[in-house]
């Protein structure tokens, strides 16, 4: 588990919780995934949001299934993202608040992944942002991946709105692996290179991805979703393994 002070303090996850046969050792005997896997981290990102919604029910137990000191990364719904492209979407916004509210103290940020079509507009990414910040309240992070955001206006208009960019791997465009926008927070995911959602990161990669986060001076998420493999949850023991070693 981090030991880091509350700023510099790094969290280390992947996307979803399941719990590949290879690393089972690493986790206990006993308990639901969640439980087995919250024993030995202390982040993890919330993808299936994107795709339906969860009752707030279900957030409830999966935040009493954690530690105190767990925190979940919650991905905004694609009907916002992707079918309402961010217009026309505050009724939708304030569901999306409602259910993942019973997370209370363990909610982490709220992940926005935008279409890699949806180009920067400033009026539209400035009327969201604020919205959502107005709504659903925490931190907030962004991956967009149309080489259009990649400019110091909407680094500025999304650092306006308290919003840190991801650094993303692969890159989907130059600039994109490297954090942008508000400095306040530091959140990488890292989607498996070359093969995206499949490829093993090896160790020259999960010390550079460990190095990342040392550096930042905020609190710093690094989220393995290299999950089609299952090569996920190795490389964040990886790098788990290879940060408190240097703790140590």
């Amino acid at each position: 588990m981090a030991a880091d002070s509350s700023r510099q303090r790094i969290r280390i996850g992947t996307a979803g919780w399941s719990l590949y046969k290879p690393s089972a050792d690493r986790f206990p005997d006993e308990g639901s995934h969640l439980e087995r896997y919250a024993a030995t981290f202390d982040a993890v990102e919330i993808n299936s949001s994107f795709y339906r919604p969860h009752k707030p029910e279900t957030y409830a137990r999966w935040a009493a299934s954690v530690p105190v000191d767990f925190r979940f990364a919650v991905k905004l719904p694609g009907t916002i993202t992707h079918e309402h492209r961010l217009v026309d979407c505050e009724k939708l916004v304030k569901r999306f608040a409602g259910e993942v509210g019973h997370l209370e103290k363990k909610r982490g940020p709220t992940l926005v992944q935008l279409p890699p079509s949806l180009v920067f507009d400033p009026p539209r990414a400035d009327r969201f942002f604020g919205l959502a910040r107005e709504i659903l309240g925490g931190m907030t992070v962004c991956e967009p991946r149309h080489a259009s955001w990649f400019v110091p206006e909407a680094d500025a208009l999304l650092a306006k709105h308290r919003v840190a960019r991801v650094a993303a791997d692969p890159a989907p465009v130059p600039g994109a692996a490297e954090p942008g926008g508000w400095h306040g927070l530091r959140y990488a995911r890292l989607h498996g290179s070359p093969r995206i959602y499949w490829s093993h990161y090896d160790a020259v990669a999960i010390g550079r991805h460990a190095g990342a986060a040392r550096a930042a001076d905020v609190e710093s998420w690094t989220i393995y979703d290299n999950t089609a493999s299952g090569a996920a949850l190795g490389n964040a023991l990886e790098m788990l393994d290879r940060v408190n070693a240097i703790r140590n």
